[in-house]
Formats: C-alpha cells, structure tokens, sequence
C-alpha cells in the first residue's frame, strides 16, 4: 500500500482498510457476565477446540457435504460456549440496478429477479465484523469458508480450516488473484457454498465498508447464484460492538469482551438468491454490477435497525486515520 497526501492508495483488489478501532467503537455491555462464567466459557471452548481437532481429523477424507453438516454443528457448540446465541431470518430487500446500453436487439436485464438457484453451489456474501463471523456463518449453512494462505502455516487453525474444508487464496499477490477466483469457481461447480466477506476488512457493525468485486468473478465464471446476507450482533433490541474485531484489537481482547458479555446474539438475515443474466457487459462490468447489487441488499440489512447511529458513527470514524485492517482467518476477498 502507498500512502500520500491525498490518503491511502489500494492496490490490491482483495485488500481494505477499516476506519473502526476498539476505542472509538466498543461500548460497555448492557449485562456484564459474572468471573465464574466467564472461566466457565473459556475452559468449555478450549475443550471444543480440541474436539474440533480430532473431528477436523477424522473428517478430513469425507465428502464434502457431510464435512458441512459436521462443521455446522461443531460451530453452533463452539458458540453457544462462548455465550453467542445464533438467530436466522428471512430477509427481503428491493434493489434497481441502472440498466446498460443494450448490445444486440435481444439483449437482456441486468438482473434477474431474485430465485432459488439451479443445481450447483452458491456464493454467500455478507458484511465483515468479527473474527467470529465464519463461525456464525458455517453455523448457519453448510459451507466452505475462505481463508488466506497464511492461515495453512498456523499448526491449529490450520487443522481446524482444513477439516471445514475451507479454501486457501493468497490475497498478498495480485498475481495469484485468477487462481484464486478459478479456486473458488470450481468450488461453485462442485455444489458447494462459499462464504465471502467481500469487504475485505471488519468493521463495527453500526455501518460497513463496499464490496470488492473480484470475488464475484468466480460466480460469473460458474454460472453459479449470489446470495447476500447480513450480520448483526446485538444485545437485546440494540446492536452490539461487543464481539468486533477492528483496527489494533488483538484476538485475545476480543475473546475476552465476548465471555465477558451477557446475551449477546448473532443475527443473520439471508436474503434471496440473485444472479445476472447475459447482457453483452465486459467481464470486469459485469462483476461490479453484481457486488452492487449484493452491497446494497446487505447494507440495507445493516442500516435498517441503527437509523440515525449509523451517521453519528460514520461521521465519527471518517474524520479518524484508519486503523490497521483485520486479517483473521477465514476471511476472504
């Protein structure tokens, strides 16, 4: 990255920065939990930890569906443990796209409407907050997560990412950027669900970053349905900052916020399948028109429960120098 006068200067497509940080977004629970519960918590998740190891194992030559149940539900018990109570909804989300010239005499819309895909796997998209949010996500649907190369050298997580049946990309090297879209393409021809956070970086929750495009590449090229869906973490009726992962946080103080912190809940809103029909458009427009469209569902998700929090934050962060971005396992482009 090269920074000048003007701000910061993004080469790379995978890669983002965040504006959020633990001292500007971080808010004190509404329900403290107790010392013992939180010793509780810790000692029950290291002992699923080391269960995952032996299931992540066990499992690492089994079909890849029912490596997705497994991790389905070993997710939701790691969880639960941490005190994270995981809640599912159906969202509906209306979006226009503005309409390309047309290319030949039959050329079609931009967008289909919204439909359950054909055979063949589907790319699942959602905003970024968490370290926590491959967790919530596999424990919603089966699925294959992504994670940066990086992660494949780290002895546990290592295991542990391999026994999801997550993909490695290298996002350091734009070099490698079509092998990893080809990675995750034929995933999608395979039947498989793919999480993405296209954001590239966390943010708090109360507001979120646009979409990177590369990643829905790998849709065009497989034929395959994007499916957008939106995170929120809450405490009670309140959106919650408790269990983000911004800026200099370290892995550790955010592990502890959350045992620390009572009733907290992760909700995630799916909202129906979209994908583009054949309109003529180069390969790099198409891509972008799709990460549009799969940005606005998803940000409609997110500001559509904090209102007015949402300008007081943004308005806050953007006037800060941008922390250090997120870069915890599994993440992807």
């Amino acid at each position: 990255m090269t920074v000048t006068a003007a701000g910061p200067v993004e080469l790379n497509p995978w890669l983002r920065m965040g504006p959020c940080t633990p001292d500007a977004c971080v808010e004190p629970p509404a329900a403290l939990a107790g010392p013992l519960r939180r010793v509780a918590r810790l000692l029950a998740a290291v002992l699923v930890l080391l269960a995952g190891l032996t299931i992540a194992l066990a499992t690492r030559r089994a079909g890849t569906a029912w490596r997705a149940e497994i991790t389905k539900t070993w997710a939701r018990l790691l969880l639960r443990v941490l005190g994270i109570r995981v809640r599912t909804t159906v969202g509906v989300a209306f979006y226009t796209e503005p309409q390309p010239a047309p290319t030949a005499p039959n050329a079609r819309s931009a967008l289909t409407a919204p439909t359950v895909p054909a055979a063949g796997g589907a790319l699942l998209v959602a905003n970024h907050v968490s370290w926590l949010d491959p967790l919530v996500m596999a424990a919603t649907v089966p699925s294959r997560p992504l994670a940066k190369r990086e992660i494949g050298e780290w002895p546990l997580i290592r295991t542990l990412a391999a026994g999801s049946g997550a993909l490695f990309i290298d996002r350091e090297r734009l070099s490698a950027l079509p092998s990893a879209v080809a990675t995750v393409a034929n995933a999608l021809k395979a039947g498989d669900t793919v999480i993405a956070f296209p954001e590239g970086t966390t943010w708090c929750g109360r507001g979120m970053g646009e979409f990177r495009p590369a990643v829905f590449q790998a849709a065009i090229d497989a034929g395959a349905a994007v499916r957008p869906a939106t995170l929120r973490y809450r405490e009670g009726d309140s959106t919650s900052t408790r269990g983000c992962f911004v800026g200099d946080d370290s892995l550790l103080a955010s592990l502890l916020r959350v045992t620390a912190t009572r009733h907290l809940v992760a909700e995630v809103t799916l909202f129906a399948p979209v994908r583009l029909a054949p309109t003529g458009q180069r390969r790099h427009e198409a891509r972008a028109t799709l990460a549009r469209i799969a940005e606005a569902q998803v940000r409609a998700g997110v500001v559509e429960q904090h209102g007015e929090v949402v300008v007081r934050h943004e308005k806050r962060t953007d006037a800060r120098v941008p922390g250090r971005r997120r870069e915890m396992a599994p993440l992807s482009p």
